[in-house]
C-alpha cells in the first residue's frame, strides 16, 4: 500500500505549496536556533508515516533523488549500517531513530531528505514514495492490556504484553482495612487527556561536524544541553563521537516546559547526516509537526477512592491508574520513579493510609510522559485529589473549604512524613486557603451562588488547595540514566569585583539571568548588574541536568548561593590579611568586612577582588573563584489555595471564568516581579486544559489536535485578569528558603476550574465532567437535564 499523498487538511503532513512563503517556515529574527546561518548550510525534511502502525515493505527514493539541490535521503537501514537507528530514552527504554521494519504511530519519522534549501528539502519529503503494510492499531491502554492485544514492543526479546511497569507505593492492606473501616466511601473515574506543550518556537538543531577536529558542535532547542551531550555520547559514541569531542550549545528557547528536554529522532538524524556529509545541516520542525509527533503530557486514567469518617474527617486514598506513554516511554522522571511523583496524590491532607498503584502501557501513539510544566506527574496527583476531595464534599453535603480545614495537615506538624513516604518539608495550609477565601469574598459568593441558582442561573466556586513538590532532586533518590540530579554554579570574581556566573541549567525565558545575579548579589554585595550570567554552552558552562521540574532555583540557585558562600569565605582570609587583623575579628555585610568595634577598618568585595590577584596572603592561591555542585538534602514543596468562580451560558454551555484568585507559596521570594510572571504564565497553561486543549485518536491512531485548527489555545479574549497573592512558609533545609514556583499554577489551575463547573451543576446531580469542559459537554448535559435553553 503506497502513501498516499496527504495535504495538510486530511491530515497535516503534507509539503504542498512550500515554494511560496509558507507561514510555518516565517520566523522572527532573534538568537534562535532558526536565525543560525553556517557557511555550507545543508536543510533536512522528514518523512512522515500516515499510518499508526503498519510494516514498511519498501521505501523508493529514486524521485525525490533527481531533484536539482536534493543530496541525499536518509533511511533506517541507513543508520542501522552504523548502528544508530536505536537510541535510549531518559527512562532507559528504547526508542527508534528511524524505523527499519515497522512504524508505530503517526506522523513518525520514517525518512530524512537533506538538500540545500528548506523549500527544496520538503519538495523531496513529497517525492519520497514509501510503500506500507498496515498492521493492527492500538490506541486504547485498557484494550492494550487485554490477553489477545497484539504485542506492539516486536523488538523486544521475550516481551509478550504492553505493559511497560507497575509501580506502587503505600500499605496495601493498611489502607484496605480503613476502607472497610469507613462510614463514607466516595469513588470517582477521570481522564486526564494527551496534551502538548505547543510552546512559541518548535523543536529544531544545527548540527556542524568538523572533519579536520573530529568535533561535533549541536545548537540545539533543549532545556539540559549536559545530558543531551551525554545521550549523544552513549548513541553515537561507537563511531568516534566521544563526549569530549560534543558541544551542545542552547540558544535562546522559545518556550520549552518540558516538551524540549527529551532527545527526539530529528536531532540525531541531522547529526548523523553532518557527520557522513561534512556539513552543517539544519533542522527545525514546522508546527503540525511538533504538535503531532514531540513527546506528548498526561494521559493518564485514573481510579480514585477516598474514605471518610461521618464529619468529614478523610482516612484513606486509594489510586489505581493506567498511564499511556505511547509506543516508547521516553518521559524524563527520575530512574526510580516510572510514575514520577504521582506519590504525591495525598496532597495537602493528614491521611494516614494510602495506597497507589500505576501501570504503564504501549499504545501505537506518539511518546509521551514528559512533564508538561510540572514536576513528574504532579498534575495528575494534584488533580486526582483536589476532583475527589470535591467529590466526598458534594457526598457528605458539606461545604468543600470546610472539608479542606478540617483535613489540612496542621502547620505545627511539619516536617509530615505522608502515608506514601515523602517527607514535606513546610507548609502552612490553613492560612493560603484563608486567604484566598478573603480576598474573593467566599462567603458573598456563596450567598449570590444560592440567589442566582433560585432564578434559574448557573454560577460554580471551586477550589484547589494543592502541594507541589519541586527541587529535584537528592542524589540519593534522583537520577537520569545514572546521571545524578544535582546542579551547579561556576562563579568568577575579576580583579575589578565584577562576576562571571555559570549555570548548569538553561533558561526558557524563567528569568535566570535576573534571578541568578540577585542570588550572588544578595551573597557578594557585588551589584546584581554587575553579574554576569551565562547558561546553556556544554564547553563553558559546568555539567549540570538542567531546567525543568521547577529546578531551578531550589537547585542551580542554591548551588550559585553555596558558590558566592565559598569566594566569601576566601574574601574574608584575604580581608583579614589586609586589614592585618585575625578573621574571627570581621564582621561581614553586604559588600564588605569590617573590623569588629572598628567598622571604618573595612576593606570592599572589590577591594578583595583586586588583592587575590594582586596581594593575596602568602601561601593562598590566586584568584578569587569557587565551584558548587548542590546536591539537596530534600526536595521543596510549594504550595497554593486557588479559587475559581464562573458562569455558565445555558444557551451555549460556554464556561466564563469571572473571578480567579490565586494565592502560592514557593518560601522566601527572591524577585516578586518574575514570580508573578511565572504564575500568570502557568495560570494561562492551566486554565488551557481545563477547558480547551486536547489530543485524541480515532481507533485507526489518526490524530485530533494536530494542528491549531483543533487544537486549541487560551488568548486574551479567553483569560481572565488573575488575582495573585502570596503566604511566605521557607524552606527550612534550603539556603535562602526558596522553594520554586514555576509551575505552580499549572499544576493547581486545572482541578480548581473543574471543581467550579461542577459545584455550579451540583445541584442538577451532576458530579464529574472530564477536562476539558468544552461548551459542547456542558450543553449536552444540560440538555439531558432539561435546562439547555
Amino acid at each position: 500500500m503506497s502513501e498516499p499523498r496527504t495535504s495538510p487538511e486530511v491530515c497535516g503532513m503534507g509539503h504542498s505549496m512550500k515554494r511560496k512563503e509558507d507561514p510555518r517556515f516565517i520566523r522572527g529574527k532573534g538568537n534562535y536556533v532558526d536565525d543560525i546561518q553556517l557557511p555550507g548550510m545543508l536543510h533536512m525534511d522528514i518523512v512522515r508515516s500516515p499510518f499508526a502502525h503498519a510494516k514498511i515493505k519498501s521505501i523508493d527514493a529514486s524521485k525525490a533523488l533527481k531533484i536539482p539541490g536534493v543530496l541525499a535521503v536518509i533511511t533506517g537501514e541507513t543508520l542501522a549500517k552504523y548502528n544508530l537507528h536505536w537510541m535510549p530514552t531518559l527512562m532507559s527504554d528504547t526508542q527508534m531513530v528511524l524505523p527499519t521494519e515497522k512504524v508505530m504511530y503517526q506522523a513518525q519519522e520514517v525518512a530524512a531528505v537533506i538538500a540545500t534549501d528548506r523549500y527544496i528539502a520538503a519538495d523531496g519529503v513529497e517525492a519520497v514514495e514509501v510503500d506500507y503494510e498496515p498492521l493492527p492499531v492500538v490506541v486504547d491502554p485498557v484494550k492494550a492490556l487485554d490477553p489477545g492485544a497484539p504485542v506492539l514492543r516486536t523488538d523486544k526479546k521475550d516481551k509478550k504484553d504492553n505493559r511497560i511497569f507497575h509501580w506502587q507505593a503505600g500499605d496495601r492492606a493498611a489502607t484496605d482495612k480503613a476502607f472497610a473501616e469507613a462510614d463514607v466511601v466516595v469513588a470517582q473515574d477521570m481522564y486526564i487527556p494527551r496534551i502538548h506543550v505547543a510552546s512559541i518556537e518548535t523543536c529544531g538543531c544545527v548540527a556542524d561536524f568538523d572533519r579536520v577536529t573530529g568535533k561535533l558542535t549541536v545548537y540545539m532547542t533543549t532545556q539540559a544541553p549536559h545530558a543531551v551531550r551525554t545521550v549523544f555520547a552513549l548513541v553515537a559514541g561507537h563511531v568516534g563521537l566521544s563526549e569530549e569531542k560534543i558541544r551542545i550549545i542552547s540558544p535562546d528557547i522559545g518556550g520549552g516546559f518540558g516538551g524540549k528536554v527529551p532527545v527526539y529522532p530529528g536531532y540525531v538524524i541531522a547529526v548523523a547526516a553532518s557527520v557522513v556529509i561534512g556539513k552543517p545541516v539544519k533542522w527545525v520542525e514546522d508546527r503540525m509537526e511538533n504538535l503531532q509527533a514531540d513527546s506528548f503530557a498526561r494521559d493518564y486514567h485514573i481510579h480514585a477512592e477516598l474514605a471518610a469518617k461521618k464529619d468529614g474527617t478523610m482516612t484513606a486514598l486509594r489510586i489505581k491508574t493506567l498511564a499511556d506513554h505511547g509506543y516508547t516511554d521516553a518521559a524524563a522522571n527520575p530512574s526510580k520513579f516510572p510514575a514520577g511523583l504521582f506519590s504525591i496524590c495525598t496532597g495537602s491532607y493528614a491521611l494516614k493510609h494510602a495506597f497507589a498503584e500505576v501501570d504503564g502501557v504501549y499504545t501505537n501513539k506518539p511518546p509521551g510522559g514528559i512533564a508538561y510544566r510540572c514536576s513528574f506527574r504532579v498534575t495528575e496527583a494534584v488533580h486526582c485529589i483536589e476532583r475527589v476531595t470535591d467529590v466526598l464534599a458534594q457526598e457528605l453535603k458539606m461545604d468543600p473549604a470546610e472539608l479542606r480545614l478540617k483535613n489540612f495537615i496542621p502547620p505545627e506538624k511539619f516536617p509530615w512524613k505522608s502515608a506514601l513516604g515523602w517527607e514535606y518539608d513546610s507548609g502552612n495550609y490553613p492560612a493560603a486557603l484563608h486567604k484566598a477565601m478573603e480576598i474573593v469574598g467566599y462567603e458573598a459568593l456563596r450567598k449570590e451562588q444560592a440567589e442566582k441558582r433560585a432564578r434559574g442561573e448557573l454560577m460554580g466556586i471551586g477550589i484547589s488547595s494543592f502541594t507541589e513538590i519541586v527541587g529535584a532532586g537528592p542524589s540519593k533518590q534522583f537520577d537520569i540514566l545514572g546521571l545524578k540530579m544535582f546542579d551547579s554554579c561556576e562563579l568568577r570574581i575579576h580583579p575589578t569585583g565584577k562576576a562571571l556566573a555559570r549555570f548548569g541549567t538553561k533558561s526558557q525565558g524563567q528569568g535566570h539571568e535576573t534571578t541568578y545575579a540577585q542570588i550572588i548579589a544578595e551573597e557578594l554585595g557585588i551589584p546584581a548588574a554587575q553579574v554576569q550570567v551565562e547558561e546553556g554552552d556544554t564547553d563553558t558552562a559546568p555539567y549540570g541536568l538542567g531546567t525543568y521540574a521547577s529546578r531551578s532555583t531550589p537547585t542551580a540557585g542554591a548551588a550559585g548561593s553555596l558558590a558566592a558562600r565559598k569566594v566569601r569565605e576566601k574574601a574574608k582570609q584575604i580581608a583579614a590579611h589586609l586589614l592585618e587583623c585575625s578573621p574571627d575579628d570581621l564582621v561581614w555585610e553586604p559588600g564588605k568586612f569590617s573590623v569588629k568595634g572598628a567598622p571604618s577598618r573595612s576593606k570592599t568585595i572589590q577591594e578583595i577582588a583586586l588583592a587575590a590577584y594582586t596581594n593575596h596572603p602568602q601561601g593562598m592561591e590566586a584568584g578569587l573563584e569557587a565551584v558548587s555542585y548542590y546536591d539537596p538534602p530534600n526536595l521543596t514543596f510549594p504550595f497554593g489555595s486557588y479559587i475559581a468562580v464562573v458562569d455558565i451560558d445555558r444557551g451555549t454551555g460556554q464556561v466564563k471564568v469571572r473571578r480567579f484568585v490565586a494565592v502560592d507559596d514557593c518560601g522566601n521570594i527572591i524577585n516578586p516581579m518574575i514570580v508573578d510572571g511565572q504564575i500568570h504564565g502557568g495560570l494561562a497553561m492551566g486554565l488551557a486544559p481545563a477547558l480547551l486543549e486536547e489530543i485524541s485518536y480515532d481507533d485507526e491512531g489518526n490524530i485530533t489536535g494536530g494542528s491549531f485548527m483543533d487544537y486549541l489555545l487560551p488568548t486574551a479574549v479567553e483569560t481572565p485578569s488573575w488575582e495573585t497573592a502570596k503566604t511566605v512558609t521557607p524552606s527550612p533545609h534550603h539556603p535562602f528558603g526558596a522553594k520554586g514556583v514555576g509551575e505552580s499554577a499549572t499544576v493547581g489551575a486545572p482541578p480548581a476550574i473543574a471543581n467550579a463547573v461542577v459545584d455550579a451543576l451540583a445541584h442538577l446531580g451532576v458530579r464529574h465532567v472530564e477536562i476539558p469542559i468544552t461548551p459542547e459537554k456542558v450543553w449536552r448535559l444540560l440538555k439531558e437535564k432539561g435546562l439547555a435553553e
